[in-house]
């Protein structure tokens, strides 16, 4: 039975995430709508992919109370949208808005998320038909919960292995002591935006002048903002991405580089790119995974000298990466979900 399937795609990250995914749902004849809101790079990277989608609200910022106001008027508006296109399942990655926008229009929900910290999975969690989190997913305040578990399903690995598992690149890492090697250095900063992150702001500015004589350095800044801090006079000798570079570009022109996020730092740490993680709020359990398999070091706070030690630390040919073979499976799983999920009314 072909299906018309709904994809709220939030945030930037989501969008590799479903790219394949949605491009085999069609192929396969089933017809995708997709939603998306100014956040972060995710319009542009959408348009990047050839990915039709419409706008439906806006980003309500990091406040509490500003995300919690914000949150009926997007689930109404999305409502709005949908309510006429015979939707028979919705499917998104940490969209609080969609299992709610499910309900309301009558039609079940997978909802997956890798982030334990995030508070919107409370409302998502008790309104979605079906629950998909990675297998390293830490469930603390749901543990106890039976409506959670009867809808639960656990994945292997980790999400980025869901859509990187086609991918593969020889972990060669240059000297990085040669100050004349000038290696290329890419740097995410933080989600500042984000519910979850309680860390620093611009607290890798020093570090950043510091390594500047010594190594290319090209910023992928997430907002306008940010795109503007580093581009101030404070700042000298750096390039900032001030469109959105696609990930294959990133992975084939990067010696090294440094996150202090999620999504990106596991991403190309997954592909082999030597990878140091500076995220400063609490660690998730998928970032646990990756720095005991070796493919990522994490340190709070970094020098110069530093970042040349830590990554000297790191493989200088790539191991085995069974996160990768696990993200296969992972894929299947998820599309094999959303195959066999029955059009059902859940009012």
């Amino acid at each position: 039975m072909f299906m018309n399937i709904w994809f709220d795609i939030s945030n930037s990250p989501h969008i590799n995430m479903f790219h394949a995914l949605i491009s085999q749902l069609e192929q396969e004849g089933h017809t995708i709508f997709i939603t998306s809101r100014p956040l972060a790079n995710t319009l542009a990277l959408l348009d990047q992919k050839g990915m039709k989608h419409q706008v439906v609200g806006k980003h309500y910022g990091k406040n509490i109370l500003g995300k919690m106001l914000g949150y009926p008027i997007r689930v109404i508006q999305l409502w709005h949208y949908l309510k006429d296109k015979k939707i028979d399942l919705a499917v998104s990655q940490s969209s609080f808005h969609s299992p709610l926008t499910a309900k309301l229009l009558g039609v079940p929900s997978i909802y997956t998320n890798d982030n334990e910290h995030a508070l919107g999975n409370l409302p998502s969690f008790f309104f979605a038909t079906k629950i998909l989190v990675p297998e390293r997913f830490n469930l603390h305040r749901f543990s106890k919960s039976a409506i959670i578990y009867n809808k639960l399903s656990f994945y292997p690995g980790v999400k980025e292995g869901i859509y990187l598992w086609r991918m593969s690149r020889a972990n060669k890492l240059k000297d990085v002591s040669n100050t004349s090697a000038h290696l290329k250095l890419y740097i995410r900063p933080e989600p500042s935006t984000a519910q979850y992150y309680n860390g620093n702001q611009n607290f890798m500015d020093d570090l950043i002048n510091a390594l500047s004589p010594q190594f290319n350095i090209t910023i992928l800044p997430r907002t306008k903002h940010q795109a503007n801090h580093y581009m101030s006079n404070s700042f000298k000798h750096i390039y900032v991405a001030e469109k959105p570079i696609s990930f294959e570009e990133i992975v084939n022109d990067c010696d090294l580089f440094i996150g202090a996020g999620g999504s990106m730092t596991r991403e190309l740490a997954m592909v082999g790119v030597p990878t140091i993680s500076v995220y400063q709020g609490d660690l998730l359990e998928v970032d646990k995974l990756l720095i005991e398999q070796g493919l990522m070091l994490h340190a709070n706070s970094i020098s110069l000298q530093d970042v040349i030690t830590l990554s000297q630390q790191l493989p200088m040919v790539n191991q085995e990466n069974v996160l990768m073979a696990k993200g296969k499976l992972a894929y299947e799983l998820l599309h094999d979900i959303i195959i066999n999920t029955n059009k059902s009314r859940t009012l």
